[in-house]
């Protein structure tokens, strides 16, 4: 509509114009010409608030929609998988899938820069092992999923603006080395006297004051200037240019950061790194750099060569950067690290938000103990089925029996991925949680590697050999799923009692599941640092059903016979 009116008003005023031009009434041409700009400029500005609402509406559209989609659990449709963390060697990340289709990260990610999603990958793969800044965290994104609308304005800063750099390495390594030419006097000087004596020469010969074979002699210098370290000076100001989206969005955050008060002392302490030394804000700072980097943008016009010539622009951007980087360029990591950080709390917080019946989980001292009352796995939903788990230094190792498909797997997985959530500072999915702090490893999906030329079995012992070793010296919370399942029954019964031995007598405690139900003995060998544990199925009208709630004892049930004949292998 107001596309429409600014036309309307254009052609009129043009029309009006041009009738006063032919009756000869020209005083009045220029006030009329004054009131139709005024009106057209007045349109002008209303356009481009109104667009800019729009952007913003479209982005808070979104971020409901997705909302609303991950209530419903059809969040795996989410873009933003986080596949490029995926790591096979990790010590969990690849058995609990916190990466990749169906995984923690595409179900809780809200981020929406390249810090914020690197801050939330940190948070996953690299568990927080101090309690006090676990309980702090915690309070932080408790106070963070009571701000919706905070956390929803907070996020479509960040969606409005589609061009962002996913890489800030380099701007940092830019930011953090001084390049010493641009900094010394006489080349600040000289950038800033030799364009103003040129163009005074221009001048004067204009007037004929002096021939003109000076100012075009004064222009050659110029040129010779600017050729000088010219691909050295492009790649730099190039790459600010490139990174100038990131910039104004890191901007924005921040300044909608600063704006906030916040109670939590965890939140606090991260605002306050928004400052520089001189106790200016960090929106304040990088509103400058976003001036520069916008200066730099008219070397990408044609026709602004011309004008880089007789300024020296180049230098000038040059000498403004290196003022800038003198301020503040040891902070800029700092700083969109606090924004990356502030993302991934708010992308925690909404766990607390939409899931108000999970739990914020205790945190304690004693060295071997996890205790959760209807525990489920956060990724399911409207099949998710809720158990009990408890496990403390007089019980080491719960050994999993039960049939296939029967949950085992997803119950291992269920208390690690509740665990990962536990150490970022988030609720986790159960009435009631309270766990030490231990170092997570699993050893579930395991497979050969042509280029490392092993076989799966191979594989499995070097993985389950860093786990052995690692709780010889640090408590160890392990997950062992059909343990030595590459080698025939004999040797993988002996193997599991071996190993399951040797971890109850190291800082270490778990579970394994396990098909070899000779293992159940272990229970009384062991005094009951080994507890047997198992899922079982039952059959209705020739059919078999899981109910995926564990019992106590070893498993009493079989299905391998029933299933292949299902499939029709034996008819």
């Amino acid at each position: 509509m107001i596309t429409n009116i600014r036309l309307i008003i254009a052609l009129t005023g043009i029309a009006n114009i041009m009738y006063l031009y032919f009756i000869k009434r020209y005083y009045l041409i220029y006030y009329i010409f004054i009131v139709y700009m005024s009106i057209f400029v007045f349109l002008v500005i209303k356009h481009n608030k109104l667009k800019a609402n729009n952007r913003y509406f479209h982005a808070f559209n979104k971020i409901n929609e997705d909302a609303l989609l991950r209530l419903k659990g059809d969040w795996n449709n989410f873009g933003d998988t986080g596949a490029e963390f995926r790591d096979d060697n990790h010590s969990f990340s690849n058995d609990l899938d916190i990466f990749g289709q169906a995984s923690l990260f595409q179900y809780i990610n809200t981020t929406t820069t390249y810090m914020g999603r690197d801050i939330l990958r940190k948070y996953l793969t690299q568990p927080c092992k101090d309690k006090e800044v676990i309980r702090n965290r915690q309070k932080a994104i408790d106070e963070l999923s009571c701000k919706l609308p905070w956390r929803q304005r907070f996020m479509a800063e960040g969606l409005i603006v589609n061009n962002k750099s996913n890489d800030h390495d380099a701007l940092y390594e830019f930011f953090e080395t001084k390049n010493e030419m641009y900094t010394k006097y006489w080349l600040i000087i000289g950038a800033g006297l030799i364009p103003m004596i040129s163009i005074g020469f221009f001048l004067l010969a204009i007037f004929k004051k002096i021939p003109f074979q000076i100012p075009i002699l004064m222009l050659a210098i110029q040129i010779i200037l600017l050729i000088f370290k010219y691909a050295e000076r492009s790649k730099q100001l190039d790459l600010v240019y490139r990174h100038v989206d990131s910039i104004k969005v890191y901007r924005k955050m921040i300044n909608y950061i600063e704006k906030r008060s916040f109670k939590s002392e965890y939140l606090i302490k991260l605002k306050d790194k928004l400052v520089d030394i001189d106790k200016l804000t960090a929106c304040q700072q990088i509103k400058e750099l976003e001036n520069i980097a916008d200066s730099i943008s008219n070397r990408n016009n044609p026709y602004f060569m011309i004008i880089n010539i007789i300024t020296l622009w180049d230098y000038q951007c040059m000498i403004a950067l290196e003022q800038w980087k003198k301020k503040s360029g040891l902070l800029i990591r700092t700083w969109f690290e606090t924004v990356g950080e502030f993302e991934a709390l708010s992308s925690l917080a909404n766990i607390g938000h939409d899931n108000p019946d999970w739990t914020i989980p205790k945190i304690i001292d004693n060295p071997y103990y996890i205790m959760a009352k209807d525990m489920g796995h956060p990724l399911l939903t409207d099949k998710r089925v809720c158990n009990d788990f408890k496990i403390d230094g007089s019980t080491k190792v719960l050994l999993i029996t039960g049939s296939n498909m029967s949950g085992k797997s997803t119950y291992l997985r269920t208390i690690g991925i509740n665990l990962i959530l536990a150490y970022a500072g988030a609720p986790v999915c159960a009435k009631d949680f309270c766990c030490s702090i231990f170092n997570i490893y699993t050893c579930m999906r395991v497979s050969d590697s042509l280029e490392q030329n092993t076989s799966s079995f191979y594989a499995e012992l070097l993985r389950i050999k860093k786990i052995v070793d690692e709780s010889k010296t640090n408590n160890v919370f392990f997950l062992l799923d059909e343990v030595f399942k590459g080698t025939n029954s004999h040797d993988r019964h002996e193997g599991a009692k071996i190993l399951i031995n040797k971890l109850i007598n190291n800082m270490a405690i778990g579970l394994v599941s396990t098909h070899d139900l000779e293992l159940e003995v272990l229970e009384r060998e062991s005094n009951g640092k080994i507890r047997n544990y198992h899922f079982k199925e039952y059959y209705k009208n020739n059919k078999i059903y899981f109910d995926y709630k564990i019992n106590r004892g070893i498993s009493t049930t079989k299905n391998a016979m029933y299933l292949i004949k299902m499939i029709g292998i034996d008819d």
